[in-house]
């Protein structure tokens, strides 16, 4: 039995996945719901993302802001980070959606991380406010990633 403060970690919404498997549509909605919850009063773009782990579980993530340009979080690293901390280590497919951009594609920044978690056929859903609106290939998105596996 985790002790009562892991148990209440898993239990906080800042640490937001759900168990049920989700079908594609429900990962839009997942990101969508996360963007709700953006911290952006600088630039007031709001992001949210949804990332399914090997395991089926769905972990979710907003933009993070903070007044010392760039040292605020992406969407899709807040995601990543829950589902790293719960102790999943493989994406297998990936929702974004944006308040003010529909198509939002994850910035390079990202694109890197989220290749570090996944493979180059991961599935990346760009979403607009009704629903996902492309699939692509993290391929498609970085061509030509750094690959891990040969660095370490």
């Amino acid at each position: 039995m985790p002790p009562e403060s892991a148990q209440r970690f898993r239990d906080n919404d800042m640490h937001n996945y759900k168990e049920k498997p989700m079908s594609k549509d429900e990962l839009f909605v997942a990101a969508r719901e996360a963007m709700a919850k953006a911290h952006a009063p600088y630039s007031k773009f709001p992001v949210g993302a949804a990332i399914r782990a090997e395991d089926g579980r769905i972990y979710t993530g907003a933009n993070i802001e903070n007044l010392s340009f760039p040292e605020g979080w992406c969407a899709e690293t807040t995601a990543i980070s829950h589902m790293v901390m719960a102790g999943q280590r493989k994406i297998t497919e990936v929702a974004v959606v944006a308040e003010k951009l529909a198509l939002c594609p994850p910035c390079g920044g990202c694109r890197q991380r989220l290749a570090e978690f996944s493979g180059a056929s991961t599935r990346i859903y760009l979403c607009d406010e009704t629903g996902i609106r492309k699939t692509l290939a993290l391929s498609d998105l970085l061509p030509h990633s750094f690959e891990t596996e040969i660095l370490g």
